[in-house]
Parts: structure tokens; C-alpha cells; sequence
């Protein structure tokens, strides 16, 4: 089992920037791909950006050019950095990563982008 656990969620201007973090603990060495989901009110979660099982990242078209994700695999935690936002990336971000074949989740962190 993975607990993931994010931060760095808050309240910023349209334009500003915010960086996420997901730090896993458990077993996180049985992680076979970890991502960033978000989900707006009324809306389907999403993937916002994750790295597959062959470490290569994806992005939603939304987001790319703005988003990086990156990982830091000594503290085992990943990151989202989020520049240029907008009032539409507003939603609550969940840390998801898939380990021996579950899909575990963290308990999310809001950004709120105002305009």
C-alpha cells in the first residue's frame, strides 16, 4: 500500500505560479506510474500531467507549456509546478500512483486561481 500525501495548494492571482508536492510513503518503490488528476466542481477528474510506467511525462493539452512535473526519486516525492495559471485550472489536484496493480490516491489540495 502508498500513501500519498500533497501540499502547496492556495490562493493565487491569475498569472501567478504554485508548486504541488506528493510525497509517497509505504512502498514507494513498487510505484509503477504516479500523476497529477484535478477535478473542478461539476466536473470529471482529469489528468493534468504523470510520468508512465517508462518514466516518460504526459501532459493534457490544457496545460502544456505551463505545467512541469518533475520527480525527486531520494525524497520520493513528485512535483507539479504551475506557472501562467488561469481562473480554468482552479480545482482540487490529487497525487494518483498505481503500485502492484492499485490505484491509490492522496486526499487532494485545492487551487483556487483568481481572475
Amino acid at each position: 500500500q502508498v500513501q500519498l500525501v500533497e501540499s502547496g495548494g492556495g490562493l493565487v492571482q491569475a498569472g501567478g505560479s504554485l508548486r504541488l508536492s506528493c510525497a509517497a510513503s509505504g512502498s514507494p518503490f513498487a510505484i509503477s506510474a504516479i500523476g497529477w488528476y484535478r477535478q473542478a466542481p461539476g466536473r470529471q477528474r482529469e489528468l493534468v500531467a504523470g510520468f508512465s510506467s517508462s518514466s516518460s511525462a504526459n501532459y493534457a493539452d490544457s496545460v502544456k507549456g505551463r505545467f512541469t512535473i518533475s520527480r525527486d526519486n531520494a525524497k520520493n516525492t513528485v512535483y507539479l509546478q504551475m506557472n501562467s495559471l488561469k481562473p480554468e485550472d482552479t480545482a482540487v489536484y490529487y497525487c494518483n500512483a498505481w503500485s502492484r496493480g492499485l490505484n491509490n490516491w492522496g486526499q487532494g489540495t485545492q487551487v483556487t486561481v483568481s481572475s
